[in-house]
């Protein structure tokens, strides 16, 4: 797994200064934690709603391996609105971790478009809904599965 170490200086405020190392995350905790913030529409799939900042808090905490002793990084101190991480920190942890799991800038842009915006899913037709509701239905003119053909 890959790994990156920043040195932050005050310019964020003492409290911050220090080493960081990041490391990249696995696929399945990627995917774990992208679920746990999505919510999906029951029939079609589609997103309805994705918590993306929860989704990068997580992701930044996932990827951060080590911090200063006094732990100024929490998911609580970067999701927190009004006593949060500044601005600068948290883009900057953002791109280090984005870099190191491979996002890239297009996925980065799907994730920070609002879910209403253009989905790369296509719902399904309400008369395809019901066809496969009911199950596949398949024409068979013998026994041998290569003549089965499925209406799907």
């Amino acid at each position: 797994m890959r790994k990156e170490t920043v040195e932050i200086d005050e310019r964020f405020g003492k409290e911050y200064a220090g080493k960081y190392v990041f490391s990249e995350i696995t696929w399945a905790k990627r995917s774990r934690i992208i679920q746990k913030y999505t919510k999906y529409h029951p029939l079609t799939g589609q997103v309805v709603s994705s918590d993306y900042i929860a989704i990068q808090a997580e992701t930044i905490m996932a990827s951060l391996k080590e911090q200063p002793q006094h732990k100024p990084i929490t998911l609580e101190k970067l999701l927190n609105e009004e006593d949060g991480v500044p601005i600068g920190l948290g883009e900057l942890f953002s791109q280090i971790v984005n870099r190191l799991n491979n996002v890239s800038l297009e996925e980065t842009a799907f994730l920070s478009e609002p879910s209403d915006a253009k989905s790369l899913t296509q719902p399904l037709q309400t008369s395809d809904l019901q066809k496969s509701s009911a199950g596949p239905s398949q024409n068979c003119e013998g026994s041998q599965p290569k003549q089965c053909k499925s209406s799907l």
